[in-house]
Formats: C-alpha cells, sequence, structure tokens
C-alpha cells in the first residue's frame, strides 16, 4: 500500500537520497531548491512524498518498530503528527510543489518555479497518478487557477501541454582535444577571438556576487526583463555550497564582463544563470566562457554539459545550436482548474512587447529596486 503524505524537514536526507538514486531525478527536486524559493520568495510549499508500506510477511515485527518510531517522530513533531512519515517504510514517489499567487499573472501551483525540471519522480505509473490526484485535490482546495508540471517527458495522460522550452545537453568528451572539436567551426573561432584578446577568468563563490550581479541585471534590462534580488544568489551559494559557483571573465584591463553561476548535480554540469555585457559582445566573452566552464567539467570528472533550457527562435537558442547542441523539447504539463486555457506568461506573448520596451527604457537603478518584486510572481 502506498501513503501520500507532505514531506517534514525531518525527512530532508531520505528524500534526496531519493532524488540522487532515481534515473529522472534533477538538481531542482534537492531540498536545497525548497529552501532557497521559500528564503527568497516567501512562496508556500507543498512537498508531497508517496510512501511503500511494504508486505503483509513479516507486519507484526514492523508494526512493532513502527509505534516505537512514530512515538519518537509525533512528540517532536506535535502539532501535525498527521503528517508524520515512517523511516521504516520505502519513498516510492515524489512531487515538489509551490504555489504562486498573483494578481497580474494569476495563481498557480507549480512544479517547479524558477527551475527548468520539476514534475513527479515515482517508482510505477500508480504512484504517478496517486501524487498528481493529491496535486489536484491542493489546486482545488486552494483556489488556485492551474497546476503546472515541469516534466521533461509527460508522465501522466490526457493532459495538455505545452512545448514552449527546450534543453540541451551533451557528452564531454574523454579529451580536451575532442571536446574543442565538437564545437562549430564558427564558435571555435570566436573563441579564439577571445582568448587573443586576453579575456581571464576565475571560478569563486560569495566574493564574486557584487560583480557577477551587475553584469546579470544590465543583462536583463537590456533584454527588458525584470531581475531578480541579489538575495537569490546568496541563498543560492548559501543552500548549495561546493554544489554551485561563479564563473566571472574579466577584459584585458580587469573590468568584468561575463558571468554565469553554474549548479553541479552528480556527473552533470548546468551553467543556470549567465549575463554579459553587450558593448564586449566583439570580444566573444560567452564563447570564452562556456569553454573555461566545459573545461572545468572536464578536467573534474563530469561527464554531461547540460546548458539548460531556452525558448525555440531566442538568441540563446541559436548561441547553443552554434555550439552543436541539439534540442530536445520539455512536455510541461498542466492542469486547468479555473481557467479554460494554458496560461502564457512568457515575454514571448505578444501583449508583453509594449512593457518589455518600457522597461527597457527606464533607468537601471529604477529597475534593480522594481524588478524583483514583479518577477518573483513569474516562475
Amino acid at each position: 500500500m502506498v501513503t501520500v503524505r507532505f514531506y517534514q524537514d525531518l525527512h530532508k536526507e531520505r528524500w534526496d537520497s531519493y532524488v540522487l538514486n532515481h534515473p529522472q531525478g534533477t538538481f531542482f527536486h534537492l531540498i536545497g531548491w525548497k529552501t532557497v524559493i521559500e528564503k527568497t520568495f516567501h512562496h508556500k510549499s507543498y512537498y508531497l512524498i508517496a510512501e511503500s508500506n511494504g508486505d503483509a510477511a513479516g507486519s507484526h515485527r514492523r508494526n512493532t518498530l513502527e509505534r516505537s518510531k512514530e512515538t519518537r517522530i509525533n512528540s517532536s513533531n506535535s502539532s501535525n503528527p498527521s503528517n508524520s512519515i515512517n523511516p521504516i517504510n520505502s519513498i516510492a514517489g515524489i512531487l515538489p510543489l509551490f504555489s504562486v499567487k498573483s494578481f497580474l499573472f494569476g495563481k498557480s501551483l507549480v512544479s517547479l518555479p524558477f527551475a527548468a525540471y520539476g514534475g513527479i519522480l515515482a517508482n510505477s505509473q500508480e504512484v504517478v497518478n496517486q501524487l498528481f490526484g493529491k496535486a489536484k485535490e491542493i489546486t482545488s482546495s486552494e483556489g488556485l487557477d492551474y497546476l503546472e508540471l515541469r516534466n521533461r517527458d509527460g508522465r501522466i495522460e490526457n493532459l495538455p501541454s505545452k512545448e514552449l522550452y527546450v534543453s540541451f545537453q551533451r557528452k564531454i568528451l574523454d579529451d580536451l582535444e575532442s571536446n574543442m572539436n565538437a564545437i562549430p567551426r564558427k564558435s571555435r573561432r570566436m573563441i579564439r577571438v577571445s582568448e587573443r584578446a586576453g579575456l581571464t577568468y576565475e571560478f569563486g563563490h560569495e566574493e564574486l556576487i557584487p560583480s557577477f550581479y551587475q553584469i546579470f541585471a544590465r543583462s536583463y534590462h537590456r533584454l527588458g526583463s525584470p531581475v531578480f534580488s541579489i538575495r537569490l544568489f546568496r541563498n543560492l551559494l548559501e543552500a548549495f555550497e561546493e554544489k554551485a559557483n561563479i564563473l566571472l571573465v574579466r577584459n584585458r584591463e580587469g573590468k568584468p564582463i561575463s558571468g554565469v553561476l553554474t549548479f553541479f548535480y552528480k556527473d552533470q554540469v548546468l551553467p543556470y544563470y549567465a549575463g554579459s555585457l553587450f558593448e564586449y559582445r566583439d570580444l566573444a566573452p560567452n564563447d570564452f566562457m562556456y569553454w573555461q566552464l566545459m573545461k572545468y567539467g572536464w578536467e573534474n570528472g563530469y561527464r554531461v554539459f547540460d546548458f539548460g533550457r531556452s525558448k525555440v527562435d531566442t538568441g540563446s537558442y541559436d548561441f547553443k545550436r552554434h555550439w552543436g547542441f541539439e534540442p530536445e523539447p520539455l512536455r510541461y504539463q498542466y492542469f486547468l482548474n479555473r481557467i479554460d486555457e494554458i496560461p502564457n506568461i512568457s515575454p514571448a506573448n505578444p501583449k508583453y512587447q509594449k512593457k518589455i520596451e518600457m522597461w527597457r527604457k527606464m533607468p537601471f537603478w529604477a529597475t534593480q529596486i522594481i524588478g524583483p518584486h514583479i518577477v518573483k510572481y513569474i516562475p
């Protein structure tokens, strides 16, 4: 029998162990993402665990152990003992969820906000269905407009889906020359341009956040997008420690001109938040930056370079294609509760174009103040 319950902090290690051992587990399923989103954006989480109670054999012995352990667990969680998860049982599935409520963009339940990947991890389709059923129940009882599951592949039949995003992944090859040769000729030439320009780089953590954030915020301003608070990046590096770092690129004079915050998950390198100063584009700082990051992954034994998600036919989509990465569609699935159509809050939506142009014309300092209050509701 499988029981679906709410996650408790007591079970952090079991949760992360399940994610790390599940073939579809991703960096964003780790509990650290929950910590960061709650701390940065203050959205409410609904993390679900499906537990298998095992078979009938030896049930008397297990029940005796369960009663003993439940007593200890419940005594430390007396405010909500019904949600206690028995450590003798094994996890059969998980579903991390956040509610994001906005007057402008609607009220949603998302797995996971601000993440490329999310959705249900489970041992069987039966468990998938149980977790999905609980998520639908939460969506309805909380009066939310819709549920969004950011799957790599659709696992639930007859749900509407949207393929706005694609992901890009490629193996890191066994030797450095092969990795360079796997990059198409034009992008290899741009790497050589950046090297001749005397660009330098460094890896770091909290000490690089101010320089990185200024680059990142200016990139977002140029694109017409609200920028995150600097707290997001501080919280990410604090939560994930050695699983995240910043790569900063400087020009010959030592000025920071591009940077990327990267996650490291199992054998994967995931550059996720990046920016560069447009006025230095002729120096090819992005090509230089990603080549140095790929070298870092190769030197440290990582086997997969995950270039993250991009919208089709955007600048980042074209850049990744030019680096020899092939797109794979991401099938985000939806349960529509109080609306009839899948929402489109993408910047590519034509109705946002005037707002994007207005944002580009705003003073940079103002976007840094206003932006974080808007972007927290665009998950």
